[in-house]
């Protein structure tokens, strides 16, 4: 299968994606007798002789690593950024930074999210027709009424199609002195549309002000500080792949 040069590099030679990109632009790769310098170049690791620094790259396959990270704001959630922002790959130790995130956390966005260098596992956990579940604890300006969330509950229409039903309830009210009422409430999702949690709540006049994702299907950040991961039990792992 052909693949970006840098990606195969950063998980064979355990390197990070940037520090691939920099052996490759330094003229350290050769594909099939030829030096390549170019990062867009494609190969595929189980036909193409690739040679790093003149030794030709072991393509065993890797250790699969499975990591929940509870993502901090003001991380992008991307292997890579051209805006040269903070990602979730640059957080890790180097080891690590071979992975790749299962799904998005936008920018804003904070909590459980899944590294992995396992691509069936990964394609299994964002394929729709699975409809992993995914809870997330979001603070809305105001107070919404009934029929609003069950509006929510039912589905909204978003680019043209109705979203999922979905599991909407309130966990707290905030009607602090001098400041405009929120709300704290639990959604969980069986579906992942881009920042959908965001544009449905702005659709129903109530502005997402917070928004943390708690869980993956049943397994849940508590205990894991922000910034910091842990390792996926095999039961985990199991669960999420049936």
């Amino acid at each position: 299968m052909l693949e970006r040069l840098q990606k195969i590099l950063s998980r064979y030679s355990l390197a990070s994606r940037r520090e691939a990109e920099k052996i490759i632009l330094s003229g350290r790769v050769i594909v099939n007798g030829k030096i390549v310098k170019e990062l867009g170049t494609k190969a595929d690791s189980e036909i193409d002789q690739i040679l790093v620094d003149g030794k030709l790259l072991d393509i065993k396959s890797p250790q699969p690593i499975y990591l929940l990270l509870n993502k901090p704001t003001g991380i992008v959630c991307t292997c890579a950024d051209p805006q040269n922002r903070k990602t979730v790959i640059d957080i890790l130790p180097h080891k690590y930074q071979h992975l790749y995130p299962v799904g998005r956390l936008d920018y804003n966005s904070s909590g459980a999210l899944i590294l992995t260098n396992d691509g069936n596992f990964a394609n299994h956990m964002m394929h729709p027709r699975h409809h992993v579940p995914k809870t997330y604890h979001v603070w809305v300006k105001d107070i919404p009424k009934p029929k609003t969330l069950e509006h929510w509950r039912e589905g909204v229409l978003l680019d043209e199609r109705v979203t999922i039903p979905a599991d909407v309830d309130i966990l707290q009210i905030d009607r602090t002195q001098n400041q405009f009422p929120k709300t704290l409430l639990k959604i969980i999702l069986s579906e992942g549309r881009n920042r959908q949690i965001r544009r449905v709540a702005d659709q129903l006049g109530h502005p997402v002000l917070k928004l943390h994702r708690v869980a993956i299907a049943s397994i849940s950040i508590d205990g894991i500080n922000a910034g910091e991961f842990r390792m996926l039990s095999d039961r985990e792992i199991k669960s999420l792949s049936n």
